[in-house]
């Protein structure tokens, strides 16, 4: 056997230490991620999306801090896990936030039902064709380079090894929360409006022809536009959560639906 010089060796176990504490992180990130993270894909998948993330980001990520008992190790591993789940969580909150706007998009116009549980997850179609193609929009427009640049970034939020300040982090966890449901609503602003001005005239047909049976009349037109307002704002709608996506990638502290 060819014995491998002293620095050669302490160089490789060197990088290779350096390759596993920013696994660590990537690997809680990718969990949640969107398009990537999804519970449809494979566990091997999941786990290779995450071993090519850390191959890429590893070079540009500062050193990480040398162990040498078990308890740093333990220290190390939970504060690069949590900051990658927290990141992870961050951007889920932009798929969620399609999944709220279908949802209430279609109770607006009484398409909460069609379809039924056709989908792996109880959302009604509107919500799960929202999500589907803004992910797919996502990853067309590079995703996957995103994520890159927001890991290598996220070093200078949370350094490696070090626990994030519990204050700060519940504060900016409420702020995602608040945000996500401000872009949910934003989002379902035009089918809340035209619910309203639907569920107006309906009212006063009603009121000036008692005997009419408007709710006959009415159901097909509200469905009708529900779908038409729908095909037609769906592509504005995408372009504006994908730019809130892109601002949220570029500062994830400050950034604004």
């Amino acid at each position: 056997m060819i014995a491998l010089p002293p620095e050669l060796l302490a160089l490789i176990s060197g990088e290779l230490w350096q390759l596993f504490a920013v696994f660590l992180r990537v690997s809680a990130l990718v969990s949640v991620l969107p398009a990537f993270g999804e519970q449809s894909i494979p566990m091997r998948v999941r786990l290779g999306v995450a071993a090519a993330f850390a191959v890429i980001v590893a070079p540009a990520t500062p050193q990480a801090p040398e162990i040498t008992n078990v308890l740093q190790f333990a220290m190390l591993a939970g504060t690069e896990a949590l900051a990658g789940l927290v990141m992870g969580l961050g951007i889920r909150l932009f798929a969620m936030a399609l999944q709220v706007a279908g949802m209430i998009a279609a109770q607006a116009t009484s398409l909460s039902q069609l379809l039924g549980n056709a989908v792996a997850e109880p959302t009604p179609a509107m919500g799960h064709l929202l999500m589907m193609d803004g992910l797919a929009l996502a990853v067309m427009s590079g995703l996957h380079v995103r994520v890159a640049e927001f890991l290598i970034h996220s070093y200078t939020i949370f350094p490696i090894g070090k626990l994030p300040h519990p204050g700060d982090l519940s504060q900016w966890g409420v702020a995602q929360i608040g945000r996500m449901f401000a872009l949910a609503f934003a989002l379902a602003a035009p089918f809340v409006i035209a619910s309203l001005i639907y569920n107006l005239a309906l009212g006063a047909i009603n009121r000036a022809m008692p005997q009419l049976m408007v709710a006959f009349v009415g159901a097909p037109v509200i469905t009708f536009g529900g779908m038409a307002l729908l095909l037609v704002g769906t592509p504005l709608l995408l372009s504006v959560w994908l730019d809130a996506l892109w601002s949220f990638f570029q500062d994830p502290v400050g950034a604004r639906p």
